[in-house]
Order: C-alpha cells, then structure tokens, then sequence
C-alpha cells in the first residue's frame, strides 16, 4: 500500500472514532435525518460488499478454470479448494448484508436507541 493510502485510512478512522462527540440531543428531525443516513450508509456498504466479493469470486473461478487447464489431474483438489474460497467470500457478503439490514431497521446510532 502506498503511504498516501494509510494516511488517507488512518484519517478516516480517526474521523469515525471522534464522530460520536459531535452528537446532540434527540429530536424528531434528528431520528429522521439519522434513519434517512443510516439507509444511504446500507446502501453504498452492501454495494461496495458485494461488488468486491463479485470480483473476488471471479479471479478464483479464473485461477481455478486455468489451474484445472494446466493440470487436470488436479482437478479434485482445486475444485475443493476453490469452493471452500468461494464460501469464505460469500460469507463476507453475507456479514455485510446483515450488517446492512441492521443498520436499516435497527438504526443503532439513534438517540432512542441509546446508540
């Protein structure tokens, strides 16, 4: 990684740590603009999530196709291999569609919610 990708990481994290001091007290326009952030937040994560399991899915479909081209008395074992990768990527997706759906019905960072 370049250092100007973990300087720009590093800010972003320290950015959503300190994010929270900034919080005022809860109204009704507060929980609307809350639920309105928390959806746009669900959306651009499960898009993001799945796009890049959708990549990561096809360069192990790619390598294993041209693996079993090469050799294809490998077959059986890259084809298990390649579907336990396939299912450890599938779960990440998984876990950021949970995550999503938690943050669209749950809104955990809402003042009623004590978030």
């Amino acid at each position: 990684m370049s250092k100007r990708s973990v300087v720009t990481f590093v800010f972003m994290l320290v950015a959503g740590f300190g994010a929270p001091l900034y919080a005022q007290a809860g109204d009704a326009a507060l929980n609307i603009e809350i639920a309105k952030w928390s959806i746009i937040t669900a959306g651009f994560a499960l898009g993001i999530g799945a796009g890049l399991a959708a990549l990561g899915q096809g360069r192990a479909v790619a390598a294993a196709a041209e693996g079993i081209a090469r050799n294809p008395g490998a077959a059986g074992d890259i084809r298990g291999v390649l579907l336990l990768g396939l299912v450890l990527i599938e779960s990440l997706a998984i876990y950021v569609f949970v995550i999503s759906l938690i943050l669209f019905f749950l809104q955990p960072f809402s003042p009623a919610t004590g978030g």
